[in-house]
């Protein structure tokens, strides 16, 4: 393809993308294909000879388009949010035309420079102090793919920082610590890293987050086994219940216990610290506070404050994936455990302390240009339009718990409303007692049944023994219109629920 080509393909893929958004609530949000059906269509060897480009791409709708589930549907609620917008799709071509790897300054400046810059930009965003900017070469803020390589990122300087303080420490007696509601990354990573992860239970009296309490209770017990926690992954709006661990009585702990490197897990829930209203119940002033010993003593991470933290701008926070955002307070901590720094890496104005090189703080060389898509779409949306995108994935949230529990005989919210995931489960009706292996079986069915149903998509989970749904409003497509449909397939769907365990009841299968 020449310039030419590829200004008519261009032209023509814009026209096709813009169709596709503008076509998207006809298509189902769950493809009906199985598996192997794509496979099949796509051949077993790279072709002989150059095919034209207009077949190639007449493909995409052939064959790529029927395998496709639209997460920017305006009924995916599932998981949580991926978000794009075309100032994002924008960006991507133009770092597809400079296809940069980005692993020092001077690689590309411009990378460079724009990641520190808009790193810093969104920390001001949700509210964290400057001990988290780039500003002054102390704190950094670096892209990274996705929380969970954040995690690992954080776990292999937490160790390091772990083992200068205690290096005759076995790893054998090293743990990473979280919670029964952190998610899969913190035991990812801790199989990646060669430790054992350890969860600490917690209780629904608590809306399910990690308190001081059990924190202290925790680290008593595994001092009398032994064991070594070097981090503690906390999280600021679980996967399965929105549940924010009380960071303020975690850190009130983790005072008495410098070693302990705190991270805060933000990777959904992070984005609504940008909302003012949201700030408290999100512990941002905890978050930003810094330990009294450690700011007397001239400690740049000390015990009883939060190191590092991370949110991905790629779920609600309207840039395309991947781009989740990591801040420590202390660069050195990455970069005295992860610079390696051969001949033919080194350069002038890294040597004299002049730049960041972000190698020196991903576990990968060659890095994706992500700063630009983030650029651009602040830049676009600016505060006041990030912020009402947020404000209306909430409202619509809000809308939808309203609806349910109003319009539904038998629902029952499993917690409160966090942000925009509403969780909740099925209850037998009266004159049945509402015993949670009913419940279990009639939440079941209904996600059963929801997973037929390709108009929509939920995600089922199941906390503390009991069976839930999620639905997480994220879509910028979504409306008022779409929530409130929502509601009303859910009463059917329910209604059948109850037929087939009544069913299965009658059967004895139940």
């Amino acid at each position: 393809m020449d310039r030419e080509q590829f200004r008519k393909a261009g032209y023509a893929a814009v026209d096709r993308i813009c169709d596709y958004f503008e076509n998207l609530e006809s298509y189902d949000v769950v493809p009906k294909v199985q598996p192997g059906d794509i496979a099949k269509l796509i051949g077993d060897e790279v072709p002989e000879k150059g095919e034209p480009w207009a077949d190639i791409a007449k493909d995409f709708d052939r064959i790529i388009l029927p395998g496709i589930t639209h997460w920017q549907h305006p009924n995916f609620y599932a998981y949580f949010p991926a978000n794009t917008t075309f100032e994002c799709i924008l960006a991507d071509m133009y770092v597809g035309a400079v296809s940069n790897p980005g692993f020092n300054w001077l690689c590309s400046p411009a990378c460079t420079e724009l990641e520190s810059k808009v790193t810093d930009w969104v920390a001001k965003l949700l509210g964290l102090d400057q001990s988290w900017c780039n500003e002054g070469m102390v704190g950094a803020g670096v892209i990274q793919g996705s929380a969970s390589e954040s995690v690992i990122t954080v776990c292999i300087a937490a160790r390091e920082r772990f083992l200068r303080l205690h290096p005759s420490t076995p790893f054998s007696d090293m743990v990473i610590l979280g919670t029964t509601q952190t998610h899969s990354l913190g035991a990812k990573a801790a199989l990646i890293l060669g430790f054992e992860f350890v969860a600490i239970e917690t209780r629904a009296e608590d809306e399910w987050a990690l308190r001081g309490e059990a924190l202290e209770k925790a680290l008593r017990e595994l001092e009398e086994k032994g064991k070594k926690p070097f981090i503690l992954i906390a999280t600021l709006g679980s996967t399965s219940t929105g549940a924010i661990d009380n960071i303020a009585e975690i850190t009130a702990v983790t005072a008495a216990h410098p070693s302990l490197f705190l991270h805060i897990d933000a990777a959904w829930g992070g984005v609504f610290l940008s909302l003012p209203e949201c700030r408290d119940e999100a512990f941002l002033d905890a978050i930003n506070a810094r330990a009294v010993k450690g700011a007397e003593e001239g400690a740049i991470c000390a015990g009883g404050e939060v190191h590092s933290f991370c949110t991905n701008l790629h779920k609600s926070g309207l840039v395309t994936f991947d781009a989740s955002c990591l801040w420590i307070r202390d660069r050195t901590l990455l970069t005295t455990a992860l610079d390696i720094t051969p001949p033919f890496l080194r350069t002038a104005q890294a040597s004299a302390g002049l730049v960041t090189d972000y190698r020196n703080m991903s576990l990968s060389l060659g890095r994706r240009f992500r700063s630009l898509k983030i650029w651009w779409t602040l830049r676009s949306y600016g505060v006041q339009g990030f912020q009402k995108h947020l404000r209306r994935l909430v409202e619509l949230a809000r809308v939808f718990e309203r609806e349910l529990v109003r319009e539904v005989e038998g629902v029952e919210l499993f917690t409160n409303r966090r942000f925009s995931l509403v969780v909740f489960r099925v209850l037998p009706l009266p004159p049945s007692s509402p015993s949670l292996e009913e419940s279990n079986a009639l939440t079941r069915a209904l996600t059963t049944l929801a997973s037929h149903d390709h108009s929509l998509m939920l995600t089922p989970t199941t906390v503390g023994g009991t069976e839930c749904v999620r639905v997480a409003v994220g879509s910028g497509f979504t409306e008022e219109r779409h929530v409130r449909g929502l509601v009303g397939r859910l009463q059917a769907l329910i209604g059948e629920a109850r037929e087939e365990v009544g069913k299965e009841r009658v059967n004895g299968t139940v």
